[in-house]
């Protein structure tokens, strides 16, 4: 897929106000700081259509971007922010989970791992959570070229292994720099697979 127009459409904590078309929306989420913005920004080739920001966190909205005319990117809002209020990450979660729950548009869900980590308690249990409650989604490993290719290729083969330990199967796994741009065509050429499925 080449991506030649993406433009933002709207902002909004609530699912209820999100774009009424029926059109496929592939959502991107993950731990604060995880390069989300980064990762959009590359996939649609433009440098500033999510915000990046040095400061975890400043995702606080459901963004809807249309592309090529065609399909949303939806950037949520990032989770775990431990600076955050407890009260503050509890409204966090629960606008997340209204979208992915009631969003029938809602294709496939792009879950952000930094590839630098091993896995954390709440990436485990967020994905333990779309297991239970049989959401689709994909794994995308990000921030790889801080790594070398051998440290890159064993780090995430590691994540996949425990991940293994609790999963009978794993989801779709993609591996990607917003630097180097690796996976950015793996990335878009499954989601113009997806977008040949009709919405139901």
């Amino acid at each position: 897929m080449i991506v030649n127009t993406a433009r933002f459409v709207i902002s909004n904590t609530d699912v209820e106000k999100c774009p009424s078309e029926m059109r496929h929306e592939f959502a991107f989420i993950g731990r604060s700081n995880v390069g989300k913005s980064s990762l959009i920004n590359m996939l649609t080739g433009q440098k500033s259509l999510a915000q990046t920001s040095s400061t975890p966190g400043k995702t606080l909205l459901i963004n809807h971007f249309i592309v090529n005319n065609e399909w949303f990117l939806v950037d949520l809002p990032g989770y775990g922010y431990a600076q955050r209020s407890k009260e503050g990450r509890k409204q966090i979660m629960r606008i997340i989970k209204d979208y992915i729950l009631n969003r029938r548009q809602m294709t496939c869900l792009f879950l952000l791992i930094d590839g630098r980590h091993k896995p954390q308690k709440i990436d485990l249990e967020f994905m333990e959570w779309l297991g239970e409650n049989e959401v689709p989604f994909c794994i995308v490993f990000t921030k790889l070229d801080k790594l070398s290719a051998s440290a890159a290729k064993g780090a995430t083969a590691a994540y996949c292994a425990e991940l293994l330990e609790r999963w009978e199967e794993l989801p779709p796994v993609f591996k990607s720099s917003s630097v180097d741009r690796r996976g950015k065509n793996e990335i878009l050429s499954y989601i113009e697979e997806l977008c040949k499925i009709p919405l139901e």
